[in-house]
């Protein structure tokens, strides 16, 4: 079996519009991605109804939010670690200078729905 490996600077990519999603690894049970912020960017209110997610922030500075019931906001910036529990709704905001990346671990299958 070969080692499976990705390198997060050669994938680097912005996109207008929706924020850019890059998957660097994924298998049956896990998906490695990671997201590049343009200024003012969000990912939207949505929620995975069986899969958890872990996210770190790379680089940059943005909100985290989770809404079930009550929303909650975290300011997140370069280290910050955070889950998104399966089936909550959770949205995550460039702090407005375009620099947040952050990646994401979630297991598969974790399906989506949009808010």
């Amino acid at each position: 079996m070969a080692i499976e490996h990705s390198d997060i600077n050669e994938k680097k990519a912005y996109t207008d519009g929706a924020v850019s999603k890059i998957t660097l690894l994924k298998t049956n049970a896990l998906t490695l991605d990671v997201y590049y912020f343009k200024a003012g960017q969000a990912l939207g209110y949505h929620k995975h109804p069986t899969g958890d997610q872990m996210f770190t922030v790379i680089s940059g500075t943005g909100t985290f939010k989770l809404d079930n019931g009550a929303e909650e906001a975290l300011p997140v910036k370069p280290g910050s670690t955070f889950l998104a529990p399966a089936d909550v709704w959770h949205d995550l905001i460039d702090g407005g200078k375009g620099d947040l990346i952050a990646q994401q671990v979630t297991k598969q299958p974790a399906g989506m729905e949009k808010r």
